[in-house]
């Protein structure tokens, strides 16, 4: 693509920013939802792609090449996202997509393996990770499909095994019960029967499921039927208001049990509206926080400030992720413009380039990463953390890590 073209963001369809010309230039959508049921989380994930993406052009682009990108808010509703993908194959000869959600990513596997458009998702259901079907639980191979953190799969995983051991700790006798906790759709659904399998094989009672809205609301009904069932453990799948709705409600009831939510479900902003519901609330993450001071730390200000000029607004841990996603597309284009141009073909080919991959400047903010032609696993380490709400102090500390096994019946799955 040799045109001299100006760089910059188009959202919902309005010319919104230009920050550099360059002499040649890539286009990458960016599906976001801003409005819909996942906007909570899903406005500060966009926002770190977007001003990841900003921030690249402004420093030079891919060694030169401008990104050109346009950020749509789908609202979560898996038609417009499809719509949206086939507008920016046919008309801005797309190389790469920045997705968003579970449903929409795993209604276009078959289309982006087509076209050879790599995606980096914001769903991280493991049902995106076997590239090449050979699992035979696996819905469908997805070659071009990637993302940056360990599957909603493992996360849970790795959150009953920390609850196998704190089971043991707390002088627990027979077998403790796990319940999941979600609405019934594609993303809460996503690891719930791979983590009840592993839950079984862990020694765990798995309760049967209960289904709870990704609207917020009264969930008082839900909450009664959890403390009847003697859960001591519950996996909460959805995110946001429906979260703090849950929270709420089981405090109210006198809910006895220990929650665990998946990455999009425990966060500051969730503490600070749960409120004093909020005790010893157990949550993955995949990058540092805010306040911390990792080495990498210091690119992620400078990346917010795209967006901040003043530098003291709050990002939570949801951007730091997206600016991972943004920065291994990044350079998996480099790669891909030193070997044979920057195609979706070679840019897929960029992500098996490495292995231990952390992004250049964000040393201690993404986690190492390794992508294979056979597995698209790109981390299988889980920081787990805790989170407190004292009074309005809130108190987030790491509690462990946990590295999982790369087992081949979990690929895909």
């Amino acid at each position: 693509m040799n045109k001299r073209v100006l760089i910059g963001t188009l959202v919902a369809g309005a010319l919104a920013a230009t920050s550099l010309q360059a002499e040649d230039s890539v286009f990458v959508g960016h599906l976001a939802d801003l409005s819909g049921p996942t906007a909570f989380v899903g406005k500060n994930y966009a926002d770190g792609i977007r001003d990841a993406m900003s921030y690249i052009n402004s420093h030079g682009g891919i060694n030169g090449t401008g990104l050109e990108f346009e950020t749509i808010d789908y609202a979560y509703k898996v038609p417009q996202a499809i719509a949206s993908y086939k507008k920016w194959v046919s008309r801005n000869n797309m190389v790469a997509m920045q997705g968003w959600g579970t449903a929409d990513t795993e209604a276009l596997i078959s289309f982006v393996a087509k076209d050879k458009v790599p995606v980096y998702s914001a769903s991280y259901s493991g049902h995106l990770t076997d590239p090449t079907g050979k699992n035979p639980k696996t819905q469908k191979p997805a070659p071009y499909n990637f993302f940056y953190g360990a599957s909603y799969s493992d996360g849970c995983r790795a959150l009953v095994q920390w609850a196998a051991e704190d089971w043991k700790n707390r002088g627990g006798s027979g077998s403790p019960k796990f319940t999941h906790v979600g609405d019934n759709h594609p993303y809460p659904n996503a690891p719930k029967e791979a983590c009840a399998e592993y839950a079984t094989e862990l020694g765990f009672e798995v309760m049967p499921p209960i289904v709870v809205s990704m609207k917020p609301g009264d969930f008082k009904a839900q909450c009664l039927s959890l403390k009847d069932s003697g859960s001591n453990y519950a996996y909460i799948a959805n995110l946001g208001g429906s979260v703090v709705s849950l929270v709420k409600s089981c405090g109210t009831v006198g809910t006895d049990v220990q929650f665990m939510s998946n990455i999009w479900g425990g966060d500051k902003p969730i503490f600070e509206a749960a409120g004093a519901g909020v005790k010893d609330y157990i949550f993955p993450a995949m990058t540092p926080f805010w306040e911390d001071d990792a080495p990498g730390m210091s690119l992620v200000r400078e990346i917010s400030r795209e967006s901040d000029a003043s530098g003291n607004a709050f990002r939570s841990h949801h951007y730091m992720r997206g600016i991972c996603s943004a920065y291994y597309m990044k350079e998996a284009m480099e790669w891909a413009k030193e070997n044979g141009g920057i195609t979706g073909e070679n840019i897929k080919q960029g992500m098996y380039a490495r292995q231990n991959w952390v992004p250049k400047g964000l040393e201690g903010v993404c986690l190492p990463a390794t992508w294979s032609s056979e597995d698209h696993r790109g981390i299988n380490t889980v920081n787990i953390y805790k989170g407190n709400y004292n009074g309005g102090d809130i108190k987030v500390e790491r509690v462990t890590q946990v590295t999982l096994p790369r087992r081949e019946d979990w690929l895909g799955y």
